[in-house]
């Protein structure tokens, strides 16, 4: 985290985690060796890919710590997979439920997975509901799908799904990032093809996304303008 590599620069800095931060200011930094630590977002839709239309797909570089309250939920759909020290094999996937989803800081459901576990949500039996109390408008992917033949709309900033429904291929946007990964995610479960717009969301934050797709199978390619 930011704090333990400045700290480890010579900084003085306390109240990590919580609410209040105290900085004792210091002449200079000096430079450390630091280890980033993996993207918990970009692992936590990927594990969601996998259980939505993986035949058994393992996902490296993941720390379980920090994704707690995302597979707890995955735990409650029904979810089989196999959690290591820095990797997490996901099963193929059959007879999941629907569930409640309500984002919260961490260490709850970050509001940046809310998107891209939907698709997987609508493979569930069952109807459900996403609450996010992070940012409340975060709603933009639910007609996207919906133009995939998804059962799922929006009630007061409150996304409701009712799972277990195919979806369809079309032209969709992506309206934003995490929006954008979950149309990705739902392209690949739907049938037939499946052109979404405004790509330049999804490889910002998915680095080599195309490449790795591909190398799993999937039948997904950039088109150039």
């Amino acid at each position: 985290m930011l704090l333990t590599l400045l700290n480890n620069m010579g900084a003085h800095i306390r109240g990590a985690g919580t609410d209040i931060i105290i900085i004792d200011g210091v002449e200079k930094l000096h430079g450390t060796r630091h280890q980033v630590i993996p993207d918990r977002i970009e692992a936590g839709t990927y594990i969601s890919l996998a259980a939505a239309v993986g035949k058994g797909i393992r996902i490296n570089n993941v720390l379980y710590e920090h994704l707690e309250g995302f597979i707890a939920k995955l735990e409650e759909m029904g979810v089989r997979m196999t959690v290591s020290e820095d990797s997490i094999f996901v099963e193929e996937q059959s007879d999941l439920k629907a569930i409640n989803i309500k984002t919260a800081p961490y260490p709850g459901f970050a509001t940046d997975l809310q998107q891209p576990i939907t698709p997987l949500l609508l493979t569930a039996q069952g109807r459900g509901t996403i609450i996010d109390t992070i940012y409340e408008k975060r709603v933009n992917h639910v007609f996207e799908l919906a133009k995939m033949d998804a059962d799922i709309t929006t009630t007061n900033d409150h996304i409701i799904y009712n799972g277990g429904r195919k979806l369809h291929g079309a032209s969709v946007k992506a309206t934003d990032l995490r929006a954008g990964a979950a149309l990705v995610i739902a392209g690949l479960m739907a049938q037939g093809q499946t052109e979404i717009t405004n790509i330049e969301f999804i490889l910002r934050g998915y680095s080599d996304i195309i490449e790795k797709l591909r190398s799993l199978g999937a039948d997904i390619i950039l088109v150039e303008d």
